[in-house]
């Protein structure tokens, strides 16, 4: 009777160790250029025709394909999301995995502009179920073209002062989605959608933060516009990230990622 008494007890002990949420841990790294590579020259757009007088009005245009930084190699607009470890492309996060406060979310409006004859963001991620909105404050006609496999497909016209809201919310795309302007051709941008709060574009030192979470064996995934995956096609799956419960925040070393 002991021996099965306590059995029971160390089931039931190891049900509830089973049973406990994981700890929160806020991930930080950088994305940097590889030391080896020279840094890239930012070079004017052009040439600019198309409503130059306003186009130009600050200046050249510059080629913001990539964008390094280059005082430490920081890499721009680098879009970095965790997603769970393996090869199976359509594996989620369990609901546990999910900070709690999230489901607090409320879905957000995204905006991008038109100012200037760029887009602004160049790169953005959102979240299923958010909204994008496409503003044009500029004094020029501007277009917005978008098409993808499962947000459909926009070509509209936004006048001087003018904006077009989606009409629909954002569902899970794997892909990124590109959206241009047809009047000026050299005007591109990116969005992705995430079914997931975990992930960060980085900044113009190649610096992100991916916050609350969860401790375990994760994989860590990089993409910029301008190669797609770090590691080529493989690089969808990402690269191995065991997150320690022990701490609040996670200090990653540089991470180098070959971009041309």
């Amino acid at each position: 009777m002991r021996n099965a008494f306590a059995s029971v007890v160390c089931m039931l002990f190891a049900s509830a160790a089973s049973a406990q949420p994981p700890a929160w841990v806020s991930i930080k790294g950088q994305v940097v250029l590889p030391e080896q590579e020279p840094i890239p020259v930012i070079r004017p757009l052009g040439p600019i025709r198309i409503d130059a007088n306003h186009c130009l009005a600050n200046g050249p245009l510059p080629d913001e394909k990539l964008l390094v930084n280059p005082k430490n190699r920081g890499i721009k607009n680098v879009v970095v999301w965790l997603r769970p470890a393996g090869m199976d492309p359509k594996a989620k996060f369990d609901p546990k995995d999910i900070h709690p406060l999230d489901a607090k979310r409320k879905p957000e409006t995204v905006t991008i502009t038109q100012p200037c004859c760029l887009f602004i963001p160049r790169v953005l991620a959102a979240r299923v179920g958010d909204t994008i909105e496409v503003k044009n404050p500029a004094p020029v006609n501007h277009n917005f073209f978008w098409t993808s496999a499962a947000n459909g497909e926009i070509n509209i016209n936004i006048p001087p002062g003018g904006k077009h809201v989606f009409g629909n919310p954002l569902v899970p795309e794997s892909s990124p989605i590109a959206y241009r302007c047809t009047i000026h051709p050299w005007m591109i941008g990116y969005v992705r959608v995430f079914d997931h709060p975990y992930f960060a574009i980085t900044d113009a030192d190649g610096r992100f933060e991916i916050k609350s979470a969860p401790a375990g064996n994760w994989s860590l995934v990089y993409w910029h516009e301008s190669v797609g995956f770090k590691g080529g096609k493989a690089g969808r799956f990402g690269d191995a990230l065991a997150i320690p419960p022990n701490d609040k925040t996670l200090e990653m070393k540089p991470t180098d990622f070959l971009v041309k």
